[in-house]
């Protein structure tokens, strides 16, 4: 949780209902849970199931073809599976943290 409220805070800056914003951030916490963050253990950090889903399948999808990373509309339908479903920036940390290095 500190991992992430550092991140939000310097990528948000003073926002905080986007640093609060539960879809984001369990989408980084679900990264972090299974070990694929850089400088963060892996552990027990979230109880969402569906937004560490995105988050994971978003990685599994840029590993398999980094060009993904330009069209975050697409890397979202094929992370949940879903034209329809409403997209709540979990592909923005994803991205983000991709393009820093920071994932594993």
């Amino acid at each position: 949780m500190k991992a992430w409220n550092s991140a939000a805070t310097s990528e948000f800056k003073n926002r905080m209902a986007s640093i609060k914003k539960g879809c984001p951030k369990n989408a980084f916490l679900g990264l972090a849970e299974g070990g694929f963050i850089q400088g963060v253990p892996s552990g027990n950090y979230t109880k969402s199931v569906l937004n560490k889903h995105y988050a994971l399948e978003a990685l599994a999808l840029l590993n398999q073809d980094s060009n993904v990373i330009d069209d975050l509309k697409n890397l979202w339908i094929q992370a949940c599976g879903s034209a329809s479903k409403a997209h709540n920036h979990q592909m923005n940390v994803v991205v983000s943290l991709w393009s820093h290095g920071f994932l594993k």
